[in-house]
């Protein structure tokens, strides 16, 4: 879950998966003030299906999933999940069609995106969602995203609570 400070705007993603750790259902919900929307998605051999409600109307939708399955739901566990599938397969770098779901409007696309190892350890990633923007994805020895800084200067980090849960917050 995402929350704006500043607008109040909410986007929430859910997921199940199936038994190769490859996503089987997204269930996303976006609201804004009085503004709701929500989607839930499945994941077949080829494509992803799913349905959108937003303002009282209901959209079906359909995209063709990349030969890897990934989906990016716009959350730092979905990249962390690309990443580790990326690991497990013994890449270094992985280019590929990645299903993206649009926070805002919780559309589906189906776009060609890049994941790079920087290190020799494969605990730090270059992730390049679109021609011209960047990420440096640091993560531990157990997968776990522990810093995402873009190359705007927008900076992610997983932290300590206290009492040992950890907690995700942003800054510029």
């Amino acid at each position: 879950m995402r929350r704006s400070s500043e607008s109040g705007d909410r986007y929430e993603a859910e997921a199940d998966f199936d038994d190769t750790g490859h996503i089987r259902r997204a269930t996303l919900r976006y609201s804004r003030g009085p503004f709701s929307r929500s989607a839930t998605y499945q994941a077949g051999d080829e494509f992803l299906r799913g349905t959108l409600s937003a303002l009282g109307g209901r959209s079906d939708l359909v995209v063709k999933l990349g030969r890897f399955r990934e989906i990016d739901a716009d959350l730092m566990l979905f990249k962390a999940l690309i990443i580790a599938h990326a690991r497990a397969r013994g890449q270094a770098r992985f280019t590929g069609r990645v299903v993206s779901l649009n926070p805002d409007t919780l559309a589906p696309a189906s776009q060609k995106q890049t994941y790079r190892q920087l290190d020799a350890s494969g605990l730090r990633w270059s992730y390049e969602p679109r021609m011209g923007d960047a990420e440096t994805i640091e993560i531990d020895e157990r997968g776990v995203i522990l810093r995402l800084c873009d190359n705007r200067g927008l900076e992610s980090r997983l932290e300590k609570a206290p009492g040992g849960d950890r907690t995700a917050s942003s800054g510029g």
